[in-house]
């Protein structure tokens, strides 16, 4: 295709780099709205959702936890009707078993009870228990008090992609290492094979890599990735029974990390985790895996000195969890009593892309931000996964007006 008064012969009329569940989402929400727009998807790597999208719990969260009116609470519940919905009429893996938020020491109860009025105000149906009816829904959590999340659901979120990624030129393998934008003409990217490919906007989706991308279409995102590793375990399969679905700890509000987790799973097995340490490297999934082009990225940062002066004692906690069963197993066992080191068995690890701000503030709602020719998902841990379709079709209305504006 070539642009009327350019001359410029363009691949396709929207780039998304990343090949994750929020680029798919967005090339899907395109051609939703203008159907015949062609949309390119690069994705670095030989495969779909290798990352965040394919190493997360697989839980469709409610939306209780964030702040009323913020683009988390209002995406995630939209966005778990609306990807419960996509799963029933696409025949994907789901279910919508609820979960427990359980308070285990006195001091929680005003939270658990702040945390039941927040939902409320965000629309999802709750209900709050006692000791015995925690039992009746988990015989082997222990508890003061709890929440009942009637809306809290399951997925397979990497076939999930798989059906998003049907639509769209998918590229695999296609690493985006330049992009050249020219105002009133577009954007061209090249790959780390040499491939280049033009089109009339670009759309950031990279996700772990989302601020460097940002950097090379000449834009400052205001902020870096910082990455946070999550470790998982689960239980042996003979103590699976331990856990018959979802239950959480009471958050602290200070953190955007849930804490330590029980989840029953749609395969059967139970998953205890997870936790959030530095990761040393942005697809760091254990301590081995070091690239020091990311840890100096992250160590020459004045905004992660004054995270970590912040939250230091916290995170000394974390990485003592990470090298220690037992201490974890010790978490573990403020929801559940009966668990030992021995039952915990090594599970895949994901790591979270947490935009950390110049002052050390972790960003604490999704952030979009848009330029000539491209718009950018600078900010989407969870519950990106399951507000994927809401967070779609934002940034594909933002990259449409991008579009309309270079026609006008």
């Amino acid at each position: 295709m070539t642009r009327a008064g350019t001359g410029v012969s363009y691949d396709c009329d929207v780039l998304v780099v990343g090949g994750g569940i929020v680029g798919l989402a967005t090339a899907y929400a395109l051609r939703a709205a203008r159907p015949g727009i062609a949309v390119t998807v690069l994705e670095k790597e030989p495969g779909l959702a290798r990352h965040q999208t394919g190493r997360n719990s697989g839980v469709i969260h409610s939306g209780l936890y964030y702040r009323p009116g913020s683009l988390k609470a209002r995406f995630a519940v939209r966005g778990a009707a609306a990807l419960v919905d996509f799963c029933a009429r696409h025949g994907v893996p789901h279910a919508v078993p609820g979960k427990l938020v359980v308070a285990t020491r006195p001091d929680e109860l005003p939270r658990l009870h702040d945390l039941a009025q927040r939902a409320r105000r965000n629309g999802v149906p709750v209900r709050e228990l006692g000791p015995a009816q925690i039992a009746e829904y988990e015989p082997e959590v222990r508890g003061l008090a709890a929440l009942r999340v009637l809306t809290t659901g399951q997925c397979d979120f990497t076939a999930v992609a798989r059906v998003l990624a049907t639509g769209p030129d998918v590229r695999r393998s296609a690493e985006v290492v330049a992009v050249d934008r020219r105002p009133g003409v577009g954007v061209a990217v090249r790959t780390a094979r040499g491939e280049v490919l033009r089109g009339r906007a670009l759309v950031n989706c990279a996700g772990l890599h989302a601020d460097r991308v940002a950097r090379l279409a000449g834009d400052d995102p205001g902020l870096r990735v910082v990455p946070f590793r999550g470790e998982f375990y689960r239980l042996r399969p003979e103590r699976a029974h331990l856990v018959r679905g979802l239950v959480y700890p009471v958050p602290d509000p200070a953190f955007p990390f849930l804490g330590v987790h029980l989840t029953a799973g749609l395969d059967g097995e139970v998953h205890i985790g997870p936790n959030a340490v530095p990761a040393l490297a942005r697809e760091g999934y254990d301590w081995r895996t070091v690239r020091w082009r990311d840890v100096g990225g992250t160590l020459g940062y004045g905004g992660a000195w004054r995270m970590a002066a912040r939250h230091w004692r916290y995170g000394a906690g974390e990485v003592r969890r990470s090298w220690s069963r037992a201490a974890f197993t010790r978490a573990v066992r403020r929801l559940l009593p009966g668990v030992a080191p021995e039952d915990l068995l090594p599970a895949r690890a994901g790591v979270r892309a947490q935009a950390v701000l110049p002052d050390g503030s972790l960003a604490d709602d999704f952030r979009f931000a848009s330029g000539p020719h491209t718009v950018h998902v600078l900010n989407a841990p969870s519950p990106a996964a399951t507000a994927c379709l809401p967070i779609g079709e934002e940034v594909a209305g933002r990259a449409l007006r991008v579009l309309a504006g270079e026609e006008a």
